[in-house]
């Protein structure tokens, strides 16, 4: 009968593991100790780590703390395994995220598959997954380290793109738009008029200052902790270490990073990751109000706002036939209110370090990652199958424009406040039009009016008087 399992074992004793699984003790201890949850340890991090333990090794190799051989056998290990982790292969990395809250038994997976990997790669050496694979290293300064390389990439590589796409993709529509006219509104009620572009700049506003604040919080992520060890003294790392395999892991990522000057607060503290976090939050705050915005206005199609058209693009009831409904719209609302739910537990997490140690960084890393990957995918959706669609009704345009009211302060300048209330009440009261009651009020004729009722003057300030001169 073929073995099933093999025999492994650690300081705690022997265990059997699946034949075929790559780990070793520690992490069949975690499978069986933390059965908790279906949220998987995310490959962004696994990838974090593997490439962490691949510029480890080469940077004590440098300082000749390990043979060359065994550095690059190691070296080509985690390359090999990342590249099945980018493939989607988490085979080997089974650990969920509610575990040790310094995400040792992550690390410890990560080490145990990648000796046991070395091992049989190179049988003549032997790899063990703390004296080499962990050399100079601690989950505590490890952990906090692939956090700020697993959010750094994901900021720059997917948040970032998907940003700029619908930056792009509203700046376009605002330019189909530009001429339009439509009436503006605060507190939900009639103002006055504005371009539909410069409304649309408002939304494109808010998308720049987010990607500002995300652009400022992925530098904030380039320092590491590594080379701090358990408490951040530096027990069992080299002078230096910490320099050389921060440049190592700069070339091995392509992004840049370097040494934390304090250890100390990386480890105890997650600021740094937090306020990442609160970037992607305001992000989800001013994408949660545009994707209203545009459902609002888009309204109807018969008995609603029907300012904009959406596109349709699948029916949308089940009782109600022809019904569409802005699904788009509802579907980033609802990611925005998860990044937000999100940035609360972060920030808590964040706020919960005690003495030497954070440990609610498997929850934290977790977290950041599942916004990051909701907002660039909610942004790339929104673009594609919403914002990309989107027509405008000039027709209802026109018709709130000729209904409006608040029309009403541009003869304020002339015939008082107190004056245009008068006839905006006289207006309502009579169901006149404005232009009826302003002319009826006797305090300003046809002539006048229309010369000041000309809307592309109320969408800019007045000129002044000194730029009117001579």
């Amino acid at each position: 009968m073929t073995k099933k399992t093999r025999t492994v074992h650690d300081t705690m004793g022997e265990l059997e593991v699946p034949i075929d699984a790559l780990w070793g003790a520690q992490t069949q201890r975690s499978l069986q100790n933390f059965p908790i949850g279906s949220e998987r340890m995310p490959a962004e991090l696994i990838r974090a780590l593997l490439e962490i333990k691949w510029a480890t090794a080469l940077s004590h190799a440098a300082m000749g703390r390990m043979e060359s051989n065994k550095a690059t056998t190691i070296a080509k290990v985690c390359r090999d395994l990342i590249a099945s982790v980018k493939a989607g292969d988490l085979t080997h990395f089974p650990l969920v995220v509610w575990q040790t809250g310094s995400g040792t038994q992550t690390n410890m997976n990560v080490n145990e598959v990648v000796a046991e990997c070395s091992n049989r790669l190179c049988p003549d050496l032997v790899f063990h997954p703390n004296d080499d694979i962990n050399m100079g290293q601690s989950s505590n300064d490890v952990f906090p380290a692939a956090m700020h390389i697993a959010a750094k990439r994901i900021l720059v590589e997917r948040v970032l793109p998907a940003v700029d796409e619908l930056i792009a993709g509203f700046d376009d529509l605002a330019t189909r738009c530009r001429g339009q006219i439509k009436i503006g509104r605060t507190h939900m009620q009639d103002a006055v008029p504005i371009g539909v572009d410069q409304e649309i700049s408002g939304w494109n506003g808010l998308l720049r200052q987010a990607r500002e604040m995300l652009i400022e919080a992925a530098k904030n992520l380039t320092d590491l902790p590594l080379g701090g060890t358990a408490v951040g003294t530096g027990l069992n790392a080299w002078e230096g270490f910490d320099e050389i395999v921060a440049t190592q892991l700069s070339e091995i990522t392509a992004l840049s990073f370097s040494a934390a000057s304090n250890k100390f607060a990386e480890l105890s503290g997650k600021q740094q990751l937090a306020a990442a976090h609160a970037s992607l939050k305001m992000l989800a705050n001013g994408l949660f109000k545009i994707v209203n915005d545009v459902r609002l206005l888009g309204s109807g199609p018969r008995c609603g706002l029907g300012e904009l058209i959406l596109p349709a693009n699948e029916p949308g009831s089940s009782i109600m036939p022809g019904k569409v409904n802005p699904t788009q719209c509802e579907a980033v609302s609802m990611l925005c209110v998860q990044v937000m739910g999100n940035d609360v537990a972060i920030s808590l997490g964040a706020a919960s370090g005690v003495f030497e140690l954070n440990t609610y960084m498997p929850m934290m890393i977790y977290n950041f990652l599942q916004s990051a990957h909701l907002l660039a995918d909610g942004c790339a959706s929104f673009q594609t199958r919403c914002v990309a669609g989107i027509s405008i009704n000039q027709q209802q345009l026109q018709r709130n424009v000729d209904h409006a009211l608040m029309l009403v302060t541009r003869l304020a300048p002339v015939i008082g406040y107190e004056n245009c209330a008068r006839i905006v009440k006289d207006a309502n009261n009579t169901d006149l039009s404005l232009k009826e009651a302003a002319i009826a009020s006797g305090l300003i004729d046809a002539e006048h009016y229309d010369d000041l009722m000309q809307l592309q003057d109320m969408l800019t300030p007045e000129p002044s008087a000194r730029n009117s001169e001579p």
